[in-house]
């Protein structure tokens, strides 16, 4: 069932997603100029640093009674959501596991990655196919 979010939810998803995309941006740069570019480590330690913040503030606003719906949407859904998808997946995994559901857990682990490899593919293959290169 989809969850009923108002015009405002919607719009701390929005606000939450700029500063989150540009994060992630920056990161991105800040570790190919620093680390170097021989390992995508800017997207390793986005995907890190965004699970920590998932954890923590899945937490922290779970333990604050009466805080508004929005402010979850803006930093979980909005920020986090642009800064990486990583951390939801993260989360759901834990989430599986927790409800005894270790097979479920596995395979969504498992074929969330193996699948992205395999769309990625697919993706380069249909728009080669496309522009005939």
């Amino acid at each position: 069932m989809l969850q009923n979010v108002t015009l405002f939810g919607v719009l701390a998803i929005a606000i939450g997603a700029i500063p989150g995309a540009v994060s992630r941006y920056y990161v991105t740069e800040f570790c190919k100029r620093a680390i170097g570019t021989n390992f995508p480590y800017g997207t390793f330690i986005i995907n890190f640093t965004g699970c920590l913040l998932m954890g923590f503030f899945f937490t922290l606003f779970k333990g604050i009674k009466g805080l508004p719906p929005e402010i979850d949407l803006l930093v979980r859904t909005g920020f986090l959501g642009a800064y990486t998808t990583f951390s939801t997946y993260g989360y759901d995994t834990l989430t599986l596991w927790r409800n005894g559901k270790q097979g479920a857990t596995i395979f969504y682990w498992a074929g969330s990655a193996m699948l992205a490899v395999v769309g990625i593919i697919l993706g380069r293959d249909l728009a080669q196919l496309i522009v005939g290169s």
